[in-house]
């Protein structure tokens, strides 16, 4: 289990304490991070799965609303491509797979473990997006629901590595014009890690 930041975290590691099965990892906040903490857990110990835990902001066309969870079947690298007059270039049209392979993986990554029963495209970004004008362009080219920072990072380690890996978030915000007065973040990091406890709790 993993988790950006301590305030994702806080019910996992109460509530599981002493649970021998599970380890909590805090990777912290962006996709560097992410892929080292993740590499030198993995470097030592390489778990049954992996499942990332925390919040996150939904696409306008999401149809999620704030306080919703909803876990990844697919990360995306969203910004990682060129830009060009014809519009963004994703790494497939480059012609460079961040996965090399019989089946290269380009941008997309697919998940293997889906704690909840709402899911689909999380979009992994460098810089949050901020206007409701990016916001519909990124949700168009990639048909996300959900803007994260780290997703596709432990994925991408995760694929390498040969684990089994999943994602669940629970929304903070509508990704539009940035007002954090209308952000629920900890209200989204407690529903997400309850969603995860009680996925735990039928395993």
């Amino acid at each position: 289990m993993c988790t950006a930041t301590e305030l994702e975290s806080t019910l996992l590691r109460e509530r599981l304490a002493g649970n021998e099965r599970v380890q909590v990892l805090r990777i912290g906040v962006g996709p560097v991070n992410a892929a080292i903490a993740v590499t030198r857990r993995l470097a030592r110990e390489v778990p049954g799965a992996i499942v990332l835990c925390g919040i996150g902001g939904a696409y306008p066309g999401s149809g999620l609303r704030v306080g919703d969870v909803a876990c990844a079947a697919m990360e995306c690298y969203g910004d990682l491509g060129a830009a060009s007059p014809a519009g963004f270039l994703d790494m497939k049209a480059l012609g460079f797979p961040v996965i090399s392979g019989p089946t290269p993986i380009y941008n997309d990554l697919p998940m293997q473990i889906f704690p909840v029963e709402t899911r689909g495209k999380f979009v992994t970004v460098s810089t949050c997006t901020g206007t409701s004008a990016a916001a519909l362009a990124i949700e168009a080219r990639t048909g996300g629901l959900v803007e994260n920072m780290e997703g596709a990072a432990v994925a991408h380690v995760a694929h390498l590595y040969g684990v089994p890996v999943g994602e669940v978030r629970g929304i903070s915000n509508i990704v539009t014009d940035r007002d954090i007065s209308s952000w629920r973040i900890a209200d989204a990091a407690t529903a997400a890690q309850e969603a995860v406890l009680a996925w735990i709790a039928r395993r």
